[in-house]
């Protein structure tokens, strides 16, 4: 069996030669179990690494810890054929490790400065006990420099290996949705970036046998990790110019989705939707943030897209109070209803979600707030720090505001007559995830208030 960081690109076709080989996902979160299941399926051995007793107990008990489509089916499998396990002692699986995968997850503090404090950490405990010949494939989000700066110099410091000529490196971020990972990761084109050519081929040869999509190779680190975070600015930017034009349009009397609609009709208009953002893609664009800084760039585009997105929680308090006022009501003592707590549509996530946030705003203006979401039980919600009821019904009872935070499907199917009956008159509806129907809402009788939707101005 040839060292992981000597392989050619041809090479790990069959399971046969698959077998012969152990990968050990380091962080095995969301993204990290779900590329550990993936390796094992395709026939490796698979260890799952992670800090986490929980995480670690739950692997090993067959349970995926996430909510994510075909995870635990692929999990449980996995496990009774022996392919995977699961440990929280590096010293226990890095020794046994041909491959490498680490996909820790990085933080933002308080000021807003990346925490790459994980990775140095991990990075430390892989190089101690890593033997000569390991591939180390990077998959987490990271700054351009930090892998050829952090990274290496901390694996080589702490095995006294030399990257590239004892153990291969390679880049690879992670490419997927919550709710979707295993599709993703799987069909979606892959970037991937080595310390030299070896390390390259190495990496492409692991990578090729979970990914159906192009593995698209890049010349250096920098470069793949700015791609990356290229990637999730370029969308954080496009949906703060959507929620500007969304703003514009309230005030002015315009249906902005109905704008969307026709301005995306001319071929290089792509006008996104407006929206609160939420999860990791405000998070990356600190992080490039912070290496432009280390030389001297000013990054005005990305900053104002941050401040644009962050403040349109206060625009979100903006419509309940404007509705609640239309109702001849104030926010201190109304009682709201706020719909959805995690961070995307569809899916269990609490993680990341700014909904605590505009429920914090809420509450220390006065207002009493009940939280819902079809993706949390009654106690999971509590858990969360929520004021929250054992049922839809009993959450809509007596509110004077419903405020939808989140699109899922479930909220769609809401019957607007039966949560009018219920409510307290006048009662409003403000709509920040665009699935009320506007006209439908106020035939009902509701107050109505929705992100871009100007239409309650005519």
């Amino acid at each position: 069996m040839a060292e992981a960081m000597m392989l050619k690109e041809n090479e790990l076709q069959s399971f046969e030669e698959r077998k012969k080989y152990v990968i050990t996902v380091v962080g095995c979160g969301r993204m990290g179990l779900s590329t550990a299941c993936l390796f094992s399926e395709a026939g490796f051995q698979v260890i799952c690494l992670d800090s986490d007793p929980y995480i670690v107990s739950q692997i090993i008990k067959g349970t995926s810890p996430f909510a994510e489509q075909g995870l635990s089916q692929v999990l449980k499998r996995n496990l009774k054929e022996n392919h995977i396990s699961a440990t929280t002692e590096f010293k226990e699986a890095i020794p046994k490790s041909d491959v490498i995968i680490v996909a820790v997850n990085i933080s933002v503090n308080e000021k807003k400065q990346p925490d790459y404090s994980n990775i140095e950490g991990s990075c430390k405990n892989i190089g101690i006990n890593m033997k000569r010949g390991t591939l180390v494939i990077i998959e987490s989000t990271l700054g351009p420099t930090i892998t050829e700066t952090l990274v290496k110099e901390t694996l080589e410091a702490s095995s006294g290996l030399k990257a590239g000529v004892d153990f291969g490196l390679a880049y690879s971020p992670i490419r997927a949705t919550v709710g979707r990972t295993l599709r993703d990761m799987t069909e979606y084109s892959k970037i991937v970036a080595g310390i030299n050519r070896q390390s390259t081929r190495a990496a492409k040869a692991v990578l090729k046998t979970i990914v159906k999509g192009k593995l698209v190779e890049v010349p250096n680190f920098r470069t793949a990790e700015a791609a990356k975070i290229f990637e999730n600015i370029y969308r954080d930017v496009n949906i703060s110019l959507a929620n500007e034009f969304a703003v514009y349009c309230e005030m002015a009397g315009i249906d902005y989705f109905q704008a969307q609609k026709a301005a995306n009709t001319q071929p290089f208009c792509h006008l996104l939707k407006p929206g609160i953002v939420s999860g990791h893609m405000p998070k990356d664009s600190f992080l490039l943030l912070d290496e432009a800084t280390d030389i001297s760039v000013k990054l005005r585009m990305p900053m104002l897209a941050r401040n644009i997105n962050d403040n349109m929680i206060k625009h979100a308090f903006r419509l309940v109070k404007s509705a609640l006022r239309s109702c001849d009501k104030p926010v201190r003592r109304s009682r709201i209803s706020v719909l959805g707590v995690s961070y995307r549509a569809n899916v269990k996530e609490a993680r990341d979600s700014l909904v605590p946030e505009l429920v914090n705003i809420l509450k220390r203006m006065g207002a009493k707030v009940n939280v819902f979401d079809p993706y949390f039980t009654y106690k999971e919600m509590r858990s969360l720090g929520y004021d929250a009821e054992p049922s839809f019904d009993k959450t809509v009872e007596g509110a004077d505001c419903i405020l939808i935070a989140v699109g899922h499907n479930r909220f769609k199917r809401l019957s607007l007559a039966k949560i009018s009956a219920i409510m307290k008159k006048p009662s409003a509806i403000v709509d920040l995830a665009h699935i009320v129907n506007p006209a439908r809402a106020m035939k009902e009788g509701f107050i109505y208030r929705g992100l871009g939707r100007g239409v309650w101005k005519k």
